[in-house]
C-alpha cells in the first residue's frame, strides 16, 4: 500500500510536470498545477485502491495516473479565441 502511495504520488507530479511544461499558456500558475497533480494521484490510489481492493498495484496505480489526469486536464483555460455564435 505505500509503494502504491509513493508511486502515485510521484506520477501525479510528474504528469503535472509535463503538463506544465507543454500547457503552460493554458494552466494556471505552475505551482498550483505541480500541487495538484501529487493530491489528483494519491487520491486517484485511494479511490481505486477503495474500488478493487488489495492485491492489484498496477492497477491502482494506473486508475491514479487516471484521476491524476482527469483532474489536471480540469485546469485547462480555453484558448484565447473568441467565438462568435450568431444569435
Amino acid at each position: 500500500m505505500l509503494l502504491e502511495a509513493i508511486g502515485s504520488v510521484l506520477l501525479g507530479f510528474a504528469l503535472a510536470w509535463a503538463a506544465a511544461a507543454r500547457l503552460a499558456h493554458r494552466l494556471p500558475d505552475r505551482r498550483t498545477v505541480l500541487g495538484v497533480g501529487p493530491l489528483a494521484g494519491l487520491f486517484g490510489a485511494f479511490l481505486t485502491h477503495s474500488a478493487i481492493g488489495p492485491g492489484h498495484g498496477v492497477t491502482t496505480v494506473l486508475g491514479a495516473a487516471f484521476v491524476a489526469s482527469v483532474t489536471l486536464s480540469l485546469l485547462l483555460r480555453p484558448t484565447r479565441r473568441l467565438r462568435r455564435w450568431a444569435a
